[in-house]
């Protein structure tokens, strides 16, 4: 543009000069361009930053999708299982043990809650020796003792195993800080060693180790199933998920047919009468022969069950059902009645007792030689003859007497419910028969071995008429309200002799208690038929041991209607007195009035056959 006066004229371009501007050697132009390829190349790189994220959101995407088809679909089912066992858990409840009761509903064991105690002095709000003085008493520790032990250690000290929850109430009761209790059931025994023989014990893993705690521990133990409850997530359970009634148990018990009663009866009489005489032990059966029940079975010496770390194991056998020993004299009424059966003899037929036999190269004697010159059967029974059992037996082929003794169940078991009982003894057949001197002295109860219960069992085959029954003590198992869930399945009494039969000899027998050697048997008004027994003691290696008898007497009540068996026997009393009509005729005296008193027998009406 230039300048004129007074004017302002408008320069034209110049073509040259519009060229020039255009040229890229023009500052201004060049620097647009660059501007422009700067942008495109920023478009370009962010359309590449793009295109990358988007790539990885699809790789992750489809990597997800691929991730969540296999935790879904292909492992799904693997996943959920593993889930589910995570939160839920197996949970076996505890339940009791069952009840065992006597006859009478008397509780003979039982489970109860104990508690064990720790001490944790650090967390002790108050002195230790002021803790220490208000736990000793209801321990039954000494102040003094237990403070030194709060003292010397900080935590874990065990103050009590096996609490009772009386006592854990009264620790409760103080409110102390650093006290833990921990509960636990445990067997209790309220009747004490009073039938621990039969009962038995469980150890501390809850098992049965010894009496009907072992061989009835089938019963004894409830059957529970294992159940599935949900857990939160800091691991407590869900009670909300528990199955309706899974923590509830029957109140079923185990019924004994034994008289608590009676047993301790019968354990006074025994016990006076070991002290007496310095015995080694003894034992008393009471069985009702019509079914073999028992209703007494005692053995001395015995133990707490309560504490039975502290006894003697060979106190847990039950040796009146698990223990060999040779009848004796006992046995003698059975010969009789084998003899009478067979027809050898006639209840009235007389022999002739010198004082001693020659069998073979043996010669029998009587106990102290005595010589009873003629006797009848009845006579032979009062006075113990050998002489004249083995006259009767002489009556006889040894093979057809030999086929007797097994027939009772010598050689056998009496299969009682009681456990680790053994099979009675008895020498092959043709031992037996090879030798005539087996059947002589079998004929006055030696030579062969039997248990106690073993003998009762026969015995009672002549109090109820003649049949062999299996004795037992389980009767079933029964809820509060009577109801019969279980009985044992008893075998089939086994008829051996005739009613005839053995209604003689129980008669033969009751002589014995009122003209012979069972005199200390008797009871005023009362009609009861026995036989004394006195038998030297079998020695482990053979032969006898010198001085060593047992002394026994076994019992039936009442003669005129025959039901109850009772056997006494105590094992090496000592004295001059030391014979089973001093020793044991008056035990099962008192267990008979026991008995009579509890049964609430009536006296007989008539005079007892034979009486005095």
């Amino acid at each position: 543009m230039e300048k004129f006066p007074g004017k302002t004229r408008l320069k034209p371009f110049n073509k040259t000069e519009i060229t020039k501007r255009q040229s890229p050697k023009n500052k201004p132009v060049q620097e647009s361009s660059i501007s422009f390829d700067k942008h495109q190349e920023t478009v370009a790189s962010s359309k590449s930053r793009l295109f990358i994220v988007w790539g990885v959101l699809l790789a992750a995407g489809l990597g997800l999708g691929i991730n969540l088809y296999n935790l879904q679909i292909v492992r799904g089912p693997n996943l959920t299982e593993r889930a589910r066992n995570q939160q839920m858990v197996n949970l076996r409840p505890f339940l009791p043990r069952r009840q065992v009761i006597d006859r009478t509903t008397n509780v003979l064991a039982i489970d109860r809650p104990v508690y064990t105690v720790y001490a944790h002095p650090k967390q002790f709000k108050t002195s230790s020796r002021d803790v220490a003085a208000k736990l000793a008493t209801i321990l039954s520790k000494d102040a003094e003792e237990l403070n030194k032990k709060f003292e010397n250690k900080r935590s874990g000290i065990l103050l009590a195993s096996a609490l009772s929850e009386e006592l854990a109430d009264q620790i409760f009761r103080l409110k102390l800080d650093g006290l833990e209790l921990i509960q636990k059931y445990s067997r209790y025994y309220p009747q004490q060693d009073l039938l621990s023989n039969v009962v038995g014990y469980v150890d501390l893993d809850r098992r049965g180790q010894a009496g009907l705690e072992i061989s009835q521990e089938k019963y004894l133990e409830r059957s529970v199933q294992s159940v599935r409850l949900s857990r939160a997530g800091n691991g407590s359970l869900m009670p909300d998920h528990a199955p309706e009634g899974f923590m509830r148990f029957d109140d079923v018990r185990l019924q004994l047919t034994l008289d608590s009663s009676l047993q301790r009866a019968a354990r006074t009489a025994l016990k006076r009468q070991m002290d007496r005489f310095g015995s080694k032990r003894g034992a008393v059966v009471v069985m009702d022969a019509t079914d073999g029940s028992l209703l007494a079975l005692v053995s001395l010496p015995t133990y707490n069950p309560n504490e039975y770390s502290k006894a003697n194991m060979s106190l847990f056998r039950n040796w009146a059902a698990v223990d060999l020993y040779e009848p004796g004299s006992t046995f003698k009424p059975l010969n009789v009645a084998v003899a009478l059966e067979t027809g050898a003899i006639k209840a009235d037929e007389v022999f002739n007792d010198p004082g001693f036999i020659n069998v073979g190269d043996r010669t029998i004697k009587n106990a102290e030689n005595k010589r009873f010159g003629r006797i009848n059967v009845a006579q032979v029974l009062q006075n113990s003859s050998n002489i004249g059992m083995v006259r009767i037996i002489q009556r006889m082929r040894p093979s057809s007497y030999y086929g007797w003794l097994e027939r009772m169940g010598i050689g056998q078991k009496s299969d009682t419910d009681l456990p680790f009982e053994v099979a009675s003894q008895l020498r092959s057949q043709e031992d037996f028969i090879a030798a005539p001197i087996e059947a002589a002295t079998a004929s006055f109860g030696q030579g062969f071995s039997v248990t106690p219960l073993q003998l009762v069992q026969m015995v009672g085959a002549l109090a109820n008429g003649g049949k062999l029954v299996t004795p037992h003590v389980v009767k079933g198992l029964m809820d509060t309200k009577g109801q019969i869930h279980y009985t044992p399945n008893l075998a089939t009494p086994r008829q051996i002799f005739s009613p005839t039969t053995t209604q003689r000899v129980v008669e033969m027998m009751e002589t014995v208690v009122n003209r012979g050697t069972g005199k200390a048997a008797q009871i005023p008004g009362y009609r009861i038929a026995g036989k004394t027994g006195t038998s030297q003691k079998a020695a482990r290696n053979g032969g006898y041991i010198p001085g060593a008898r047992i002394t026994s007497f076994v019992g039936i009540l009442p003669v005129e209607a025959p039901r109850y068996v009772v056997l006494a026997i105590v094992d090496e009393p000592k004295g001059e007195n030391a014979y089973g009509s001093k020793v044991a005729a008056p035990i099962a005296k008192k267990v008979m009035e026991a008995l009579i008193s509890i049964e609430k027998l009536p006296p007989a009406r008539l005079n007892p056959q034979g009486g005095e």
